[in-house]
């Protein structure tokens, strides 16, 4: 999946406290390159025109993507920067090729600078418009969705106008939420000072990073760019382990906070430290100077807590009851090797009954395809893999006799693509699972090499618009061998491979100085020829969709790889669905034709779509509030009790302990597509057992065209 670049300006924090509301614009540090900087993009850039799939030439065509990229990595709904400002960087579409192949990148940090400038002067106006407040009797709308905008505005009066609507959006909603013009004005300000605050903390690699990622970007769009800090947690995320104190941090008001405490981590078996708990300084060995934190940047301060395994680090702590003014305790922690379970695969059982039998279906959530490729290079033996847990986990469930898996792909953007072909052979054993087609057009299989399968029993695998690429590769080969049925929406799209290379090793640099590129290298294909780029994965049975072909996916981008055919492999079908699918698609259509949860899934999808469509909201209080009772007294009618009202606070505006209990909740939904998915493995099952007259069940059914 493709790093998320858009807004990561704003997505990184440090800075100096904001003025008083509605102070004048204090512009952000002008950003220039260091030499390292200029010598990763000279390597990287030579890199990519020789080995990439899509090997492309830093002519005038690609420097003009590029500079088209990068604008829209910086300011993807035209929000900040005014026609002025794209006249006077007209200059650099052209230029910014044969710059970068020779390591000069004082253009982009010129723009970047610009971007900081205007979005500033943006966020500071925003905050001036509270001082006098608004009224909600006029007619007029704000256009609340802009990515697909295709002009900035022309004029500065035009972009202040474009953020008055914004500021009056956002006051009408609060205001809706039943806060006073006080706690409005308070709640706006805060928000915008941190807006403010981010600006002003973004450092030189911040802006290497997006004008690298526009580079590889415009290319292909799974290829980027990660300085030393993003290949780090990139290798972390596919190990499933770090090294540190087993605590997840997050930013409260500028305090590095405890969101959550690891079980069996240092923090947690220190017994000193509990969620809440702030931590304001950090000091390296047993004597270290202790690092003040406080208004820190959050990935600055992670750095600082992790280090090598069996160190010392002390922790300057604010407890999460005392004030601001509170006595500081000091925690000292051995730093220890610290496993992320919660990204682990982890399963469950579910029931289901058909009739007056009950059938069990064991669920395995996968969230990524990990891998230790480090361990396992060293031959350690109980290296992290999603193979290995997979594997344990089928062990247990067989143990209570499920009578069929369901493997929960949703939202697994993907991973190793070994792990993708050995997780396969679990439920195929020996075959061939994908075909990897080069840049030079050779095609080489990978295949599975277990002697036989650990589940031959019934299983299906659900996915949705987000399962990607390695998810792909394995739903796809499940598919192809008939082994279970596909259940969801139609996959992500991304039929490409990606390799890690090291510009480090490259330049033989003895520390990480230089950053990673994740390189596009090759293609894969279905063993059935086809392929998952552009058009994923159809499931056998389709669930409502919010999202249309093209709105998300590979689809989307305009540079995507074409689809493409290539000779199939050579394998044998295991099994079909074909014989009973007609029956299960009958089945599950009328199974939601009267369930209440779907047709207000299907309500929900219509209202959405609509919206999406108008792209508008009023700014009349009169209007606003028909249209927030409207939705109430629908939701009223829903019966559904518990749910949270809408306070008109965005993400990381509630205290924490308000957050955690609304994650909580949401976690506690009803999860209604897997237990439909559950449902339809409990008909196949019900289907495939002896003595099941299909013929009967096909009379049943509703009669479908199945074209």
């Amino acid at each position: 999946m493709k790093l998320k670049l858009l807004g990561i300006f704003l997505a990184f924090v440090t800075a100096a406290h904001g003025a008083s509301l509605g102070a004048a614009t204090s512009s952000p540090a002008q950003l220039r390159p260091d030499g390292q900087e200029a010598r990763a993009a000279h390597m990287a850039a030579e890199v990519l025109s020789r080995y990439h799939y899509k090997a492309t030439p830093l002519d005038e065509s690609l420097s003009s993507k590029i500079f088209d990229q990068y604008l829209k990595a910086l300011d993807p709904e035209k929000l900040f920067l005014v026609q002025t400002d794209i006249d006077q960087l007209a200059d650099a579409r052209t230029k910014l090729g044969v710059e970068l192949q020779n390591g000069d990148i004082g253009r982009p940090f010129a723009i970047f600078n610009l971007y900081g400038k205007r979005a500033s002067e943006r966020f500071t106006y925003a905050r001036s418009l509270l001082k006098n407040g608004f009224t909600f009797d006029s007619t007029e709308s704000y256009q609340f969705a802009r990515d697909k905008q295709t002009t900035w505005p022309q004029t500065e009066a035009e972009a202040q106008d474009l953020w008055r609507k914004r500021v009056k959006n956002d006051w009408l909603r609060l205001k809706l939420a039943g806060k006073d013009n006080k706690s409005i004005v308070q709640v706006l300000d805060k928000r915008y000072d941190n807006s403010l605050k981010r600006i002003g903390r973004a450092n030189s690699e911040d802006a290497f990073n997006i004008y690298m990622n526009a580079y590889t970007m415009a290319i292909e769009p799974h290829t980027n760019y990660m300085a030393p800090r993003s290949a780090e947690d990139f290798n972390i995320s596919m190990k499933l382990s770090l090294v540190g104190i087993g605590a997840v941090l997050t930013e409260v008001d500028e305090y590095t906070t405890i969101r959550e405490l690891v079980a069996g981590g240092p923090a947690s078996l220190s017994g000193q430290l509990k969620v809440g708990d702030r931590i304001v300084g950090v000091g390296q060995g047993e004597n270290g100077a202790v690092t003040d934190i406080m208004g820190a940047r959050l990935d600055d301060s992670v750095r600082l807590i992790r280090g090598a395994a069996d160190t010392v680090v002390r922790l300057e702590v604010l407890p999460a009851k005392a004030g601001p003014d509170g006595k500081h305790s000091f925690v000292k922690l051995v730093r220890k090797p610290i496993t992320l379970q919660d990204q682990s695969a982890k399963s469950s059982v579910q029931t289901t009954t058909d009739g007056t039998t009950t059938h069990t279906i064991g669920v395995i959530t996968l969230p990524s395809f990990y891998e230790d490729f480090a361990a396992k290079q060293k031959g350690a033996s109980d290296y992290k893999s999603t193979t290995r847990d997979v594997a344990l986990l089928l062990k247990e469930l067989k143990a209570k006799n499920v009578d069929a898996i369901l493997m929960d792909l949703r939202n697994n953007g993907g991973g190793s693509l070994t792990e993708a072909v050995d997780l396969t052979g679990l439920f195929i054993g020996k075959g061939p699972v994908v075909q990897v087609r080069n840049a030079s057009g050779q095609v080489s299989v990978e295949s599975a090499r277990r002697g036989e399968a650990a589940w031959s029993g019934p299983m299906g695998v659900l996915i949705n618009h987000s399962s990607a690429s390695a998810s792909e590769i394995f739903a796809a080969a499940i598919q192809d061998y008939g082994r279970g049925l596909i259940v969801g929406e139609p996959s992500f799209g991304k039929g490409t491979v990606q390799s890690m290379i090291d510009l480090d090793r490259i330049a033989k640099n003895d520390k990480a100085q230089l950053g990673e590129l994740k390189m596009t290298v090759a293609q894969f294909f279905r063993i059935n020829g086809g392929t998952t780029q552009l058009r994923g994965v159809t499931p056998d049975v389709a669930f409502p969709s919010v999202l249309a072909v093209g709105d998300y996916g590979e689809a989307s981008f305009d540079n995507a790889l074409p689809w493409m055919q290539i000779p199939p492999a050579s394998y044998a079908v295991r099994g079909s669905v074909q014989d009973v699918l007609p029956i299960l698609v009958a089945q599950h259509k009328a199974r939601i034709k009267n369930a209440r949860d779907f047709q207000y899934l299907q309500d929900d999808i219509a209202e959405f779509t609509l919206q999406r469509k108008k792209n508008a909201v009023s700014l009349n209080e009169a209007e606003r509030r028909k249209e927030k009772e409207a939705m109430e007294a629908k939701l009223a009618a829903r019966d559904v009790g518990g749910r949270t009202k809408d306070d008109g606070l965005q993400a990381g505006e509630r205290d924490l302990a308000s957050e955690l209990a609304s994650e909580k909740a949401r976690k506690g939904d009803k999860d209604i597509l897997l237990l439909e998915a559950v449902n339809i493995l409990g008909d196949d099952v019900g289907l495939r057992k002896p003595g099941a007259n299909l013929a009967s069940s096909m009379k049943q059914a509703p009669q479908l065209n199945m074209q």
